[in-house]
């Protein structure tokens, strides 16, 4: 098989993959995601925040977190809180989250042991 042919494979395998991502692909798409995520992580439990509070947390615009906050509640990062107004969230408690930081400690923790 010739480099055409690889790269032409690849670029295939590639495509294959965002058509069909996986969980992981799904989310970390989006460029402000691993921020938006990162910033969730280093919140104390329980912390309720709006989007202007979590963007200066995150250090990223209002805008950005308004334009993720849709994927980010339907992955169940975030949750809202309710009857707030306005309206509040908080990070959720779900498996999604409850592995996120088991990976996140797995992965700082690396070469320390």
């Amino acid at each position: 098989m010739s480099s055409m042919d690889h790269a032409a494979d690849r670029g295939e395998k590639k495509e294959l993959r965002k058509e069909h991502p996986s969980g992981w692909l799904y989310l970390t798409q989006h460029d402000a995601i691993p921020i938006l995520v990162d910033a969730l992580l280093d919140l104390p439990p329980n912390r309720e925040f709006n989007k202007t509070e979590l963007a200066e947390h995150a250090g990223v615009t209002r805008q950005t977190v308004g334009n993720y906050t849709d994927l980010l509640l339907e992955v169940e990062l975030i949750e809202v809180v309710p009857d707030t107004s306005p309206r509040r969230y908080r990070v959720a408690d779900s498996d999604v989250v409850r592995e996120l930081f088991e990976l996140n400690s797995a992965l700082n923790n690396v070469g320390n042991e």
